[in-house]
C-alpha cells in the first residue's frame, strides 16, 4: 500500500554543523564552546513565536503518523530555503504553514483538524 505524501512548507529552525567526523570528535572532546554554539543556534534560528508554532506542528505530525500507522508520509520544506521559495511559487502559497496533500490539494494555516479531515478523506478514497 502506497503512503499519502503531505508536504509542509513552513519556517523551520536551521542549525549548522561540522562534517559528521568533526562533530564526533568535538562531541567526544566535550568542548563546551561547540555545545554552547549549537544550543545558541537552536534558540536563535527563528523567533520564539515561530518556534512555538513549529513545535505545535511537529507534535501534530507525530500524532498523525502514529494514528495512521505509516499510511501518511510528511516532508517538511523550509519556506526560507530555495526549495521552499520554489514550492511556494509552484503551489501559489503565501501563508505558512502550507500543506500540499498528494501534490494536488493545498491548505494554509494552523487548522490541523481541517488538514486531518482532508487526509482521512484522501485515505478513504479507493486507490
Amino acid at each position: 500500500m502506497k503512503s499519502l505524501l503531505v508536504e509542509i512548507i513552513t519556517y523551520a529552525p536551521t542549525q549548522y554543523f561540522h562534517c559528521q567526523h568533526c562533530e564526533l570528535v568535538w562531541n567526544k572532546a566535550e568542548m563546551d564552546s561547540v555545545q554552547k554554539f549549537h544550543a545558541d543556534a537552536q534558540e536563535t534560528s527563528i523567533p520564539p513565536e515561530l518556534m512555538q508554532e513549529y513545535r505545535a506542528l511537529s507534535d501534530w505530525i507525530i500524532r498523525t503518523v502514529k494514528h495512521h500507522n505509516g499510511r501518511v508520509t510528511f516532508r517538511i520544506v523550509d519556506a526560507a530555503s530555495l526549495e521552499g521559495v520554489w514550492k511556494s511559487l509552484r503551489y501559489g502559497v503565501h501563508r505558512y504553514p502550507a500543506f500540499v496533500i498528494a501534490g494536488k490539494e493545498k491548505m494554509t494555516g494552523n487548522n490541523f483538524t481541517q488538514v486531518e479531515t482532508r487526509i482521512n478523506q484522501r485515505l478513504a478514497q479507493p486507490a
